[in-house]
């Protein structure tokens, strides 16, 4: 079955926004179209009308994405990919068809929709009063601090809380800040909670590079100088380039491989949706024609972390998730976490992505802001952190580390630097070395322009300014 049409709005990192007109269409009108259907790979997928935007939106778990009416039972994603429903001889909704593909209506009856999907905040933004409360301390690794002596505005938290929770910044989960190693803020919107597993998306790739880091200095990787055909004699390639043999374990963590796989780029060969489709991600990526020299231009890839996490199962002898859990996971006190990575098929919902709770994203940050370190402990050797946070390439005209971002934020003039692990949503690991300070955000918008980075220059950073 072919996936051009909720997969393309599922994918990890999407550059295009959404400028179609649409058509006016009443809240009882897009309530028609509410229930469970069938979906790609033997799967299925909810649709739901929003009485905040009078939207329809397509459900997958918990990720919402909205649906934007165009015509008669007609509805264009942010790409203007076509859903186009049909109805039954007694008028009712009874499927939707993309391309040559139908998709059949499975049930009305027992899908519900729960308020808290719509709305930040149980009460009305009218109603809504924030009342700063201390984190708990919930005994899971992360000291506790109070804000009011953390040196941030609490005035400007608090009015970011009331903006988020007016939705002023729509589909916020939540927002953390650790401040000199002790959790100061930790809010949460919507359904979302402390124990809520948020999927990552391309953050799941910093994830990735720490784990290549931890295989390296226990042994079972030589250096990042190995070869990367040299862990894959099993396969034989179209696509067999001299160049091709010089690509090295540096070379995918720096997205410098050379091979035509190119997140900006949708008529790349390797872009990834084409990739999902694939039986085999490693052998597709691998397998892709060569358009410079490893090491040289900068190309973000999904399929190189797909490499990585291969070779590191092969050198170890473990899925990646086994090996996360006893190297890093189990030590950082991380006990809930969802992570499938098969590398085929059977992943295109998923895309072989990482789901955490905040709360451990946020000691992930506090890690790599310790260089390592943990409650006394060397998880990972402080030079790999170092080697990860410094610029080794540029990607998209950006400062790219080992699957790091090195980026800056303005707050009211004054410029601050950070290294961030993202991912498409608006999943933000913020590591502000001089500020001693993580903030992570998460949330929900998919394929658009995500508010996480304002939130941070607008109401955290400007804390900081010398006044």
């Amino acid at each position: 079955m072919k996936k051009k049409y909720f997969l393309l709005i599922l994918s990890l990192i999407s550059q295009f926004g959404f400028s179609q007109q649409t058509y006016k269409v009443t809240y009882s009108q897009l309530k028609e179209f509410e229930g469970l259907y069938e979906y790609i790979n033997q799967t299925t997928i909810k649709i739901a009308a929003s009485p905040v935007d009078t939207l329809l939106y397509a459900i997958i778990d918990k990720s919402k994405y909205p649906l934007y009416h165009s015509g008669k039972d007609l509805f264009l994603n942010r790409q203007k990919n076509k859903t186009q429903f049909f109805r039954d001889a007694s008028n009712a909704v009874a499927g939707y068809t993309i391309d040559n593909d139908t998709l059949k209506f499975i049930r009305k009856k027992n899908v519900s929709f729960p308020k808290e999907i719509w709305y930040p905040r149980p009460t009305s933004a009218k109603d809504f009063k924030y009342t700063y409360e201390k984190p708990k301390n919930l005994k899971d690794g992360l000291a506790i601090g109070n804000v009011q002596k953390s040196g941030l505005d609490t005035a400007l938290l608090a009015e970011m809380v009331r903006k988020i929770a007016d939705r002023t910044y729509p589909d916020v989960h939540s927002v953390l800040i650790i401040k000199d190693g002790k959790l100061v803020f930790e809010e949460y919107f919507y359904e979302y909670t402390k124990d809520t597993l948020q999927e990552l998306r391309s953050a799941t790739k910093s994830f990735i590079s720490a784990l290549t880091g931890i295989a390296i200095d226990k042994g079972y990787i030589k250096s990042i100088q190995e070869p990367v055909l040299s862990y894959f004699p099993e396969y034989t390639f179209e696509n067999n380039s001299p160049l091709l043999k010089k690509l090295t374990i540096e070379n995918l963590l720096t997205n410098q491989t050379g091979l035509d796989c190119d997140i900006t780029n949708w008529k790349s060969v390797g872009n990834e949706t084409k990739m999902y489709e694939s039986n085999d991600w490693v052998k597709f990526s691998l397998d892709l024609p060569m358009i410079d020299t490893p090491g040289g231009k900068g190309m973000y890839c999904t399929g190189n972390s797909i490499i990585l996490g291969k070779i590191i199962e092969k050198e170890t002898k473990q899925t990646l998730p086994e090996f996360a859990k006893q190297t890093l996971f189990r030590p950082l006190g991380i006990t809930e976490f969802k992570w499938q990575f098969n590398l085929d098929k059977s992943d295109a919902e998923t895309f072989g992505q990482l789901n955490l709770r905040p709360r451990d994203l946020a000691k992930f940050g506090l890690l790599y802001l310790n260089k390592g370190n943990w409650n006394g402990k060397q998880l990972i050797s402080s030079d790999w952190v170092t080697q990860s946070l410094k610029k080794q390439s540029i990607i998209q005209g950006v400062d790219y580390g080992y699957q790091w971002w090195i980026k800056y934020l303005d707050a009211d003039g004054v410029r601050y630097y950070g290294k961030v692990a993202q991912g498409n949503g608006g999943q933000k690991i913020y590591i502000w070395e001089q500020q001693n300070m993580v903030t992570v955000i998460t949330g929900g918008n998919y394929n658009t322009q995500s508010p996480s980075n304002e939130l941070i220059s607008k109401y955290i950073l400007p804390a900081f300014n010398k006044k």
